[in-house]
Parts: structure tokens; sequence; C-alpha cells
């Protein structure tokens, strides 16, 4: 089950946020706490929050597992960038940016615990892909069975299309030149 984080309007740019999100990128959550702890940037700090935060939602609300926790995702993009003005040469003022970031983490499981697994196959199967069957050994008990996908129809259509090239112009010069 995908546990999900978001730090928003976080008052670093995100060309150097992103250097922190990568290194944690799909490693185990363990890990990726122990990576941050290590690195000298600012905006590891806040990631480490974010990734605290992240790992207590799974456990809390969804009571999974630590150890079985892993970074599936980490994006950052960009927010507002504030704008603010500095006094210049010869009366101006020049512009200045300060840029802000939206950090997204989600956590994801190694091994499925069984509910996830029932919630997954749940949200995944569909109308079109079941069929009812009756068992022949119990009567009036119906199986759902995901009907398979059948690509070498479309294949097959592919290749009994036919092609039309019968008006293709070939080049003839207009000069005499042969």
């Amino acid at each position: 089950m995908e546990v999900k984080a978001q730090l928003r309007y976080y008052r670093v740019a995100p060309r150097k946020v992103r250097l922190v999100t990568d290194v944690i990128r799909g490693i185990s959550a363990r890990g990726a706490v122990n990576q941050l702890k290590a690195l000298n940037k600012k905006s590891a700090i806040d990631i480490l929050k974010l990734l605290n935060s992240a790992i207590s939602n799974a456990t809390n609300n969804f009571s999974l597992e630590k150890e079985n926790l892993f970074v599936k995702k980490v994006f950052v993009n960009q927010g507002p960038a504030l704008k603010r003005w500095m006094p210049m040469a010869h009366g101006r003022a020049g512009r200045i940016l300060k840029f802000t970031s939206h950090i997204t983490i989600i956590l994801d499981e190694y091994k499925p615990t069984d509910e996830s697994k029932i919630k997954k196959a749940v949200k995944k199967s569909t109308k079109k892909d079941e069929k009812k069957v009756v068992d022949s050994e119990e009567k009036g008990e119906e199986k759902n069975i995901k009907a398979p996908k059948l690509r070498a129809n479309k294949i097959d259509a592919k290749l009994n299309r036919k092609s039309v090239k019968t008006n293709l112009k070939t080049f003839v010069r207009k000069a005499g030149d042969k």
C-alpha cells in the first residue's frame, strides 16, 4: 500500500532540493533516514522530517511495518516564486526571485501484507475484465474470473488491413534533362 506525505511551499529552490531527494530514491526507509542524517545540506533536515512523517503515517494509519517500507517515489515540483526588489545603480530596482518547492514522498512495501493485497485487488478489478462463471461442483456459487486480454486479435486486425498506396506520384522534372 502506498503512503504519501507532502511538504508544500518549502523556501528552498527545487534545483537544490533535488540534489538531496535523488540520494534517497528507491532505498529502504531506514536507509533513507541514515542517508539524510549524514548529508550536509540545508534541505536534508526538512526532508528527514517529511520522511519521518510518511513513516509514522504508514505505521499509525495503515499499521504497516517500518522495516518493510521503501521510498518508491520522490519528486520535487516548483512552487510559486516570491518576487523581491533590490536597489541597483543609477536609481534602478533589480528583481530577485526567491523560488519555493513542493516535495512529495511516496513509500511502499517490499512485501505486501494481506490487507493491502485485498485492497489492491479490489481497485484493479474492473467489470469489463471479469466474467461470472458458475462452479460445476457447487451449484449456485459464482466466481469472478479475469478474462485474458487478447493481443493476437489486434495484431491480426493490423495485418488484414490493406495499405492504400495506389496514388503515389513519382518525381518528374519539368525540364528536358534526364
